[in-house]
């Protein structure tokens, strides 16, 4: 059996091993505070699983996880301050705490802190780490980039947001099994099907969490329901329901975006998405996405026992209810 805390723990402890100048405060306070305010640590659990699908023990590639942890850390850091959210994991995010330059240089530090873990390898396996690495960062960029320019347009197609989800998620979900696998030595068409299973899995949760956002238990949920609806965010829901409405439906979805009344906003936009079967549709293409992870898996040549903890860690990842 899996046990995810168990993984949990192992990075926390990492965590708390990195060192970090006392000095400048408000420069290093800030990537202390960040990456110890919690977090699922899902993504550097990956890469130690990548690595242990192939016969290497996870301490053996720490320094590769905790670069894919601080990247992600990084990441937030600046998705924060162009979101202007004032909360992260429940704590106030690092312009908030600070100030908006503080964040931007803090940030930029747990950038390069990353790349001193992510060096943390045996020089024969630098060059491709790196690759692999610096690819996912512009790639990470170019989707933050794509849903920013989304607020703004009024023509955006699912095959777009897609695109969008898997550059911005995905990707550093495949890039972390990846990581693994390539300190591992695996063989790099099992490396690429490693990435591909992982990507898809994200992408499979991302719109399982769209989903979610409208029709989830709010008692289970852990935040409002609707959040998407009072947002206007362009999610899979949206854009589904867009594609496939009379001229007179999306004539309602527009004027429901101008709705100053959450409670009917949010009731009246789920059963127009309900008239068009949203949930379902879109349900559909998260079980598609899903079945894609698995096939890749299923073609990485390892013996079938040493998958089950990937298995398992993705079917925790899907198990909220849809």
């Amino acid at each position: 059996m899996f046990d995810l805390d168990k993984y949990t723990s192992f990075i926390e402890a990492q965590i708390k091993d990195i060192q970090t100048p006392k000095k400048p405060a408000n420069l290093y306070d800030p990537f202390r505070y960040l990456l110890n305010i919690g977090g699922k640590r899902i993504r550097p659990i990956l890469t130690l699983l990548g690595a242990e699908l192939f016969g290497l023990e996870k301490e053996k590639v720490i320094g590769q996880a905790l670069s894919v942890e601080i990247f992600h850390n990084f990441t937030l850091v600046h998705d924060d301050i162009m979101d202007e959210a004032p909360l992260r994991r429940n704590s106030k995010t690092v312009h908030e705490k600070w100030n908006q330059n503080v964040a931007i240089l803090s940030g930029d530090v747990m950038l390069i802190k990353a790349y001193q873990q992510l060096c943390r390898i045996e020089p024969e396996r630098l060059s491709e780490a790196l690759l692999l690495f610096n690819n996912t960062a512009i790639e990470v960029c170019e989707g933050q980039q794509l849903d920013m320019d989304f607020e703004t347009r009024d023509n955006v197609t699912i095959d777009e947001y897609i695109e969008m989800i898997r550059l911005k998620t995905s990707v550093l979900l495949g890039s972390a099994l990846q990581l693994g696998s390539i300190v591992a030595q695996a063989d790099k068409v099992d490396q690429e099907n490693l990435f591909a299973f992982g990507q898809n899995i994200g992408i499979a949760f991302q719109i399982q969490d769209d989903i979610l956002d409208l029709y989830a238990d709010p008692e289970k949920f852990g935040k409002q329901v609707g959040g998407d609806v009072i947002s206007n965010k362009k999610t899979i829901l949206h854009l589904t329901a867009e594609a496939n409405a009379t001229i007179e439906q999306n004539e309602v979805l527009k004027q429901l975006q101008k709705e100053t009344n959450i409670e009917f906003k949010i009731k009246r936009t789920r059963e127009l998405f309900d008239q068009l079967d949203v949930k379902k549709t879109c349900k559909d293409k998260m079980d598609a996405y899903s079945k894609k992870a698995m096939t890749s898996l299923d073609a990485i040549n390892v013996n079938e026992d040493q998958k089950e903890n990937l298995i398992q860690l993705a079917a925790y990842l899907m198990l909220r209810e849809v």
